[in-house]
């Protein structure tokens, strides 16, 4: 029988191209751990290459560097004779941490978020209803409002009046700012866990997945350490720990300040961290006990929770540490704000953090 039958088409891969799409993948990783320093990622994939065989005779990792150059992946620096990477790059990471964390998400609409409220929303329900005025002239349902004419008129007499219009009625999708704190003190690489690089990949994961999936949505990221400042989604991949304490009331105060400036009624504050609250500024001081909980710094941090719960800001807290000392603090400060807490470990930090931004998108906080 004539005719065409179509397949799917799965381009040819050479064999340089996939030596090329293995190795790119764990210099992502590495970049990732390494706070986007391209000599030390480079120079970690080399010892890898000795222990692993990553590569082969016919594809090198001098090869491997100048497909990364010629493909826009990296650029020479040469104010400081060094590569760097390129904004290519830091979405590819963006993007990897994405896959690697939400790879198993469905697919939804751009902005698809259900209150369970009609009204004059955005998106087409399945309820008709009689014409109002002032109802847009887009959501009139034609077919059903001829033939509410035809009915009440006939066809010899046929006419098109105000009561023969239905229109389709709409509900709301709502937007939801949120704010992201991460915690950058020096315990989050202590004791030979490296608990930065998971909480930055989530980060960079729910940054892509807000704008794939909820492109009104807004998130801002912030850091805190000794202090709190904000930082782009595009500075993610360079985050590095500091010889820093946990200033949390500054970073509480930051995101308070950033969600006050949002005009939608959904806000949240989303928290990760791996220990208490051991520092605050005082004047232009700064007033530091790592010894245990510290009843002045815990007052203020308080505070503040309640702050939050008046101003209709939950706060869910993302604890990475099991000591029951400090889950106690959590459970306080869960308490004052009336928010929620988790208590994970880094493998769990990511469906978690969904889990929660999921949950809280779907009420509308009044």
């Amino acid at each position: 029988m004539p005719g065409y039958r179509f397949t799917q088409y799965i381009p040819p891969q050479t064999k340089e191209g996939a030596d090329f799409d293995r190795l790119l993948q764990v210099l992502m990783q590495l970049l990732n751990i390494t706070g986007g320093d391209v000599s030390e990622a480079l120079n970690w994939l080399n010892n890898l290459d000795q222990r692993y065989q990553l590569t082969t005779d016919d594809y090198g990792i001098g090869d491997f560097i100048e497909d990364l150059k010629a493909k826009g992946y990296l650029k020479e620096d040469e104010s400081a004779a060094r590569l760097i990477m390129t904004p290519k790059s830091e979405m590819t990471i963006r993007r990897t941490a994405f896959e690697e964390i939400f790879g198993k998400l469905k697919k939804a609409r751009p902005g698809n978020h259900k209150t369970g409220q009609s009204g004059q929303g955005d998106e087409h329900g399945t309820d008709l209803r009689s014409y109002q005025f002032g109802d847009a002239p887009e959501h009139i349902a034609v077919t059903e409002s001829i033939r509410n004419a035809h009915i009440n008129h006939g066809i010899n007499d046929f006419q098109l009046l105000d009561s023969d219009l239905e229109v389709v009625e709409t509900e709301f999708r709502a937007q939801t700012s949120t704010v992201l704190m991460i915690d950058i003190s020096h315990s989050m690489i202590l004791y030979g866990e490296d608990r930065i690089t998971p909480a930055k990949k989530v980060a960079m994961a729910l940054s892509e997945f807000i704008m794939r999936q909820y492109p009104k949505d807004t998130l801002d990221v912030i850091v805190f350490g000794n202090d709190a400042w904000q930082i782009q989604i595009k500075d993610l991949p360079y985050l590095q720990v500091g010889p820093y304490h946990t200033n949390t009331i500054a970073g509480l105060e930051l995101a308070m300040d950033l969600l006050r400036r949002r005009k939608n009624p959904n806000k949240q504050i989303l928290m990760i961290t791996d220990g208490k609250p051991t520092c605050m500024k005082v004047g232009i001081k700064y007033y530091k006990n790592s010894f245990g909980i510290d009843r002045k710094i815990l007052r203020k941090t308080l505070t503040l929770a309640v702050q939050c719960r008046k101003l209709k800001i939950p706060v869910t807290t993302f604890m990475i540490a099991s000591d029951p000392y400090l889950q106690a603090f959590v459970r306080e400060f869960t308490e004052a704000n009336q928010g929620r807490a988790y208590y994970s470990n880094i493998d769990e930090l990511g469906s978690f953090i969904f889990e929660d931004f999921q949950r809280n998108r779907r009420k509308t906080v009044r």
